[in-house]
């Protein structure tokens, strides 16, 4: 009985025993895991990463900046992105830092900082192993980029934009050498300043690559004598100033042509001072100098116009060798020497007036046709109204007519009634009338006695009696008589008691 109670109780000993180590066990296993838990792990926030370093592993050569494989001590080319990862701290260390973030309006240009050096002349690390300024550009953003591996340049530098009406001349800084070192222009891929040029927009380049130099190719003004003294002598000696204003802009077609030949590091993109100074002055002196020399003072007075059109040619024509575009060139004004000016203005001034005259004497014909017109139409109205009126007239004239035929028809048939008493009132009239004739008969013949007494009494001249009785028997009746000359009717009247050739001696009537 006692041997089983201590068996009993040494079983109940080892059990405890056991679950003890049991329970310490995984406790230590819980602290191994906790250790390894807390101490292998890296955690990369967002917007971070994580640099490796090896402890362990091959030895580095001396050349080499970082580790070139994983399993060569130093620091590691790849990096941890954002999460949770698990590395043996006795083989590794580990530094969390910011990734690389290139704002927005900003460019990032990288620079190799391991590999070989690069051959004398070049700057642009062009092959994965070579030390130096990588080609090509970072656009805005975030980027895990190991900082022992490369370096990020991004304040100073920003895209490239043209704006409009101007050109971006395109100048490789890299590349091979042209084949022909005299040409102005090379092919795309090597060295220098390219043919084709850029239009307006945004360009991501790198300037350690690419250089884009923008060319103002808008219509531009210059005064030719501003702050100068512009002129040139004529045949006969004279000096004749002048100005002109010439509008002129770069052929968009040859803007790196252009670029290349004239462009001065003092005036930075600008090429327009340099396109006055050593195209348009040399040109426009060359040309006025030429033809001034060629030309008396008085006939270029009287043919400027000439001498205008001439000039803009000969400027357009010597300036397009060049690549420059001339869109006017005006001569604005002319000074001629008095000696010849004040004669010809004189002369000019004359004609003007001379003009004025002329454009007077039209007006003055233009309103007399005006005023002809005007009464010819008053004319025409006038006979309208005439030849309205007579048609009115013979219209109201017919009319009477037919009322008067028609009342005359009566008025006829009323006279022949009349007529035919008449006539039987006659044929007792005529009675009556042939015993009053015989009494007058005898009358007469007494009163015939009594005018031949009074015509012997103007020595038989019965014309003068006649003349004597009508102007007795006149004058009583007249007042007034208005007479223009002896040629009026009314002294035609007396004409027939005048007798043209009076007889010498007027017969004497026997009875």
């Amino acid at each position: 009985m006692p041997d089983n109670i201590f068996m009993e109780e040494r079983t109940k000993q080892q059990a405890g025993s056991w679950l003890a180590a049991v329970v310490a066990l995984l406790v230590f296993a819980m602290g191994i895991l906790w250790f390894v838990y807390t101490q292998f792990r890296i955690d990369v926030p967002t917007g971070h990463m994580a640099l490796l370093i090896r402890k362990t592993g091959l030895d580095v050569e001396n050349a080499d900046e970082v580790a070139p494989t994983p399993e060569h001590k130093g620091v590691q080319k790849e990096t941890l992105t954002e999460g949770r990862y698990f590395y043996n701290p006795y083989a590794w260390s580990w530094r969390v830092i910011k990734q690389t973030e290139i704002p927005a309006g900003k460019l990032g240009i990288q620079v190799r900082l391991y590999g070989d050096d690069l051959p004398p002349g070049e700057f642009l690390a062009m092959k994965e192993n070579q030390k130096g300024i990588v080609p090509g550009v970072l656009q805005p953003g975030r980027y895990p980029i190991n900082p022992y591996l490369y370096q990020i340049e991004y304040e100073k530098f920003e895209p490239v934009t043209i704006e409009a009406g101007f050109k971006g001349v395109v100048t490789n800084l890299s590349g091979p050498l042209a084949t022909d070192p005299n040409q102005l222009e090379v092919p795309e891929g090597f060295r220098g300043t390219l043919k084709k040029s850029l239009d307006p927009g945004t360009y991501t380049i790198n300037p350690y690559e690419t250089r884009i130099n923008k060319v103002d190719c808008r219509s531009q003004r210059f005064t030719l004598s501003e702050n100068k003294d512009f002129g040139f002598p004529s045949k006969d000696g004279f000096w004749v100033s002048m100005d002109a204003v010439i509008e002129f802009r770069v052929d968009p077609e040859r803007v790196a042509e252009v670029y290349v030949l004239l462009n001065e590091d003092k005036n930075g993109d600008r090429v327009d001072e340099e396109i006055i100074n050593k195209i348009i002055l040399p040109n426009a002196r060359s040309f006025c100098r030429l033809e001034g020399s060629n030309t008396l003072g008085r006939e270029f007075i009287r043919s400027r116009s000439e001498f205008q059109e001439r000039f803009q040619q000969e400027m357009i024509d010597q300036c397009k060798q060049s690549g420059i575009q001339i869109i006017q060139a005006l001569i604005t004004k002319t000074v001629p020497p008095d000696q010849i000016a004040e004669p010809i203005r004189q002369r000019d001034t004359l004609k003007e007036q001379e003009k004025q005259y002329q454009q007077e004497i039209l007006a003055q014909e233009a309103v007399k046709k005006a005023a002809i017109q005007v009464e010819t139409v008053k004319q025409k109205q006038a006979l309208v109204g005439a030849e309205q009126e007579i048609i009115r007239i013979t219209t109201e004239a017919l009319r009477e007519q037919e009322v008067s035929t028609t009342k005359g028809s009566e008025k006829l048939a009323v006279a022949q009634l009349k007529l035919d008493a008449t006539k039987d009132e006659a044929a007792a009239v005529l009675s009556r009338g042939k015993g009053a004739a015989e009494v007058v008969q005898f009358k007469n013949k007494a009163e015939a006695a009594g005018w031949k007494r009074s015509v012997e009494a103007f020595d038989g001249d019965g014309s003068q009696f006649a003349r004597y009785v009508l102007y007795q028997k006149l004058s009583a009746a007249y007042r007034t008589i208005m007479v223009n000359t002896a040629d009026s009717p009314i002294m035609k009247i007396f004409d027939s008691f005048t007798p043209t050739n009076p007889p010498a001696n007027p017969p004497t009537k026997k009875e």
